[in-house]
């Protein structure tokens, strides 16, 4: 049996091992928190500045937690609506979490919490020139995509479908278009994951990563889930190096029914 070559990849120039990119809200608790961070093997974490800041009441004591986990920090912008607002947001998280790592939200529709494409596109390239490094979030849309790699983002991190609803990848199609027309940078599939079988199908279509939250905070048991997620990003990637066979119109029988069996013939 071989020996599995190893599969690291790079983002922003520092290596990982874990494709499973994990959030840090929505908890029952917070040692269930790190319970699930630790199962998932995750080794990048998602903290929100409004939600975890380490000035506020309370918050020093969860974000020394936090850090006790050892683990790279991805602070966000969630809640944002304006360039303005997300770039300010981004210097006090820079500040704060001591990083220029940064997941670019923008919000452009409440309801479905879609994010702002043309206001995510001109924060990007504002952060970029002051020196952030920019993961946005983004809905499925390959121009928009291809907007935010040209503007200096070395990361895409496209939705699967809403971020919250557990539907998993509403457009596959867009997704692997995605894929296939900017093959040089690595993509992450973000929001709207909501079983591990929907992360095996975002690695099985080329993706490289998976970020997620909700699908783990609020399982039945998050620390079970966390490992099941664990586990399913490992497959999706495995399978998708491994090259699946290729779909048939029509039936091919896998087992012999003429001549003679396969082990006696030379």
């Amino acid at each position: 049996m071989m020996t599995p070559q190893p599969d690291n990849w790079t983002l922003y120039g520092q290596t990982f091992q874990s494709r499973l990119l994990i959030g840090s809200a929505l908890y029952p608790s917070p040692s269930v928190m790190s319970e699930a961070i630790t199962a998932s093997g995750s080794e990048i974490i998602t903290v929100s500045l409004r939600r975890q800041s380490p000035s506020e009441a309370g918050g020093e004591g969860f974000w020394q937690q936090l850090k006790s986990l050892n683990k790279t920090f991805l602070p966000n912008t969630a809640g944002c609506h304006s360039v303005k607002e997300a770039v300010t947001l981004a210097q006090m998280s820079r500040e704060l979490f001591e990083t220029d790592w940064l997941k670019l939200e923008v919000v452009g529709d409440d309801y479905n919490l879609q994010p702002d494409p043309v206001a995510t596109i001109a924060a990007a390239e504002q952060l970029i020139k002051l020196g952030f490094k920019v993961f946005p979030y983004c809905t499925d849309d390959l121009v928009i995509c291809q907007r935010l790699r040209d503007v200096g983002c070395e990361v895409l991190m496209p939705w699967g479908s809403p971020i919250g609803t557990g539907r998993g990848l509403m457009n596959p199609y867009n997704l692997q278009t995605i894929r296939e027309r900017i093959p040089e940078l690595p993509l992450i599939v973000d929001a709207g994951i909501g079983k591990p079988s929907h992360a095996v199908q975002a690695l099985e279509l080329g993706y490289d990563g998976i970020l997620l939250n909700t699908a783990i905070a609020q399982a039945g048991d998050p620390v079970m889930m966390a490992a099941a997620f664990r586990d399913a990003v490992a497959a999706g990637r495995q399978a998708a190096r491994a090259g699946a066979m290729p779909e048939r119109q029509t039936a091919s029988p896998s087992t012999p029914t003429l001549g003679m069996p396969f082990w006696h013939q030379q």
